[in-house]
């Protein structure tokens, strides 16, 4: 091994210049692999934490009303289309059960429920219509951090109370202490305390979303002991599909995930990193035609020396794995540099885009399975982009490279 090792390292000594290109061309490459992953990893995490700071990952809801034939035809006699039925505002009845039932899967983190329906706020004879949403505060803590979108006031549902949006405050003039009448689509009115004022990160919701205790929901919307949905959070929240269709088959309720109520997202997610992917793809390619071209050019130069090599008893497998053994220098090297280029860019990228406040437009995402995984891959590009000059290096034929 220190053969093969000393004679790779002068054959990389020797050609100075053709190394310090080839290594800078790897660094180069890796640096854009690296930048390009950070900030697309860092994009999508800012995305999907945006979308979904709002919303639970799964939502259980009550199943859909189904018209059903009561008829048996003969065989060969069609029926014409069955009409689809009007759905009626139902409510989980016995959630308690369901609510136990989904929190013993493995894969959930954190459940609550909600009742939820239609209404009104009524402040100065001027009537917005919004959102009526009865939570348990501490379990819907554990769903949507509302720490982070608080503008006024403090996080607290006490009976009488209500948490209203910072679009609905300002329409109405409300501040933490006002006093807030609700009306529901059924005329149920009560009126409410305003403990805090919560910016939602989009004006329709901060404008309709009224969040409020949910024994007062309840009686309001005149559900009785009912609630309208089931909040679930996931450990991993791109399982959520899977574990939605296990939840609903425990429940007998409908489930819907996140990638479910949010195609478009989701394919916009999937459709740039398969652009990403693209990119790393073609920068890899280049890298490993670069250490190609290179030791393809060493083994011409160096042929003599091959040659000789060769007629001294060398074993073929020697002067292959001494080319290969440059590949992955090449790679190695080239990829520790590249990853250390690639992060330095992806920070400064943080200080150049930023919003208005002066903090970055959204977080990079540098890990050490990047640099890890990066690293492997370069050399594994190094060493299969060497294979074909050090088999031809290997197959030299002594007498003819030392006469050329």
């Amino acid at each position: 091994m220190a053969f093969i090792w000393t004679v790779a390292w002068r054959l990389m000594r020797e050609g100075r210049f053709q190394t310090v290109l080839i290594l800078a061309g790897v660094t180069i490459g890796v640096a854009v692999v690296v930048y390009i992953t950070a900030i697309v990893n860092g994009l999508q995490g800012n995305i999907i934490d945006k979308t979904l700071s709002t919303q639970a990952h799964i939502v259980l809801k009550p199943r859909e009303d189904v018209n059903r034939r009561l008829l048996s035809l003969p065989e060969g006699e069609v029926m014409s289309a069955v009409e689809t039925r009007t759905q009626r505002e139902n409510t989980i009845e016995n959630w308690a059960g369901s609510l136990a039932a989904v929190r013993t899967l493995p894969e959930v983190e954190a459940a609550a429920v909600m009742a939820s329906g239609p209404g009104f706020a009524l402040k100065g004879g001027v009537k917005k219509s919004v959102v009526l949403m009865g939570v348990e505060l501490e379990d819907y803590l554990k769903i949507v951090a509302l720490e982070s979108k608080l503008k006024a006031g403090r996080l607290r549902l006490d009976a009488g109370s209500v948490m209203i949006g910072s679009e609905l405050a300002r329409e109405l003039g409300l501040k933490p202490g006002d006093r807030l009448r609700l009306v529901a689509a059924t005329g149920t009115a009560d009126s409410f305390l305003v403990t805090a004022v919560l910016d939602f990160g989009l004006k329709d919701l901060s404008r309709r979303w009224v969040l409020l205790p949910l024994r007062g929901a309840q009686s309001l919307l005149g559900y009785r002991r009912d609630v309208s949905e089931i909040y679930i959070k996931t450990f991993d929240l791109f399982q959520a599909n899977t574990i939605a269709d296990v939840a609903s088959a425990r429940t007998g309720l409908d489930a819907d995930s996140w990638q479910e109520t949010n195609t478009q997202l989701v394919t916009a997610l999937r459709s740039q990193s398969a652009s990403s992917n693209m990119i790393k793809v073609f920068v890899t390619l280049a890298v490993a035609l670069g250490i190609a071209s290179v030791l393809v050019v060493s083994v011409v130069q160096k042929q003599r020396e091959i040659g000789i090599l060769r007629a001294m008893g060398t074993p073929a497998s020697r002067i292959r794995a001494v080319f290969l053994l440059q590949g992955a220098i090449y790679g190695l090297v080239g990829s520790l540099g590249g990853s250390a280029l690639g992060a330095l860019l992806a920070k400064g990228f943080t200080r150049l885009a930023l919003n208005s406040d002066g903090t970055p437009l959204f977080p990079v995402v540098v890990t050490p399975s990047l640099f890890i995984i990066t690293a492997v891959i370069a050399t594994l590009a190094g060493v299969l982009a060497a294979w074909a000059p050090a088999r031809r290096a290997a197959m030299l034929d002594p007498v003819e490279a030392i006469r050329g």
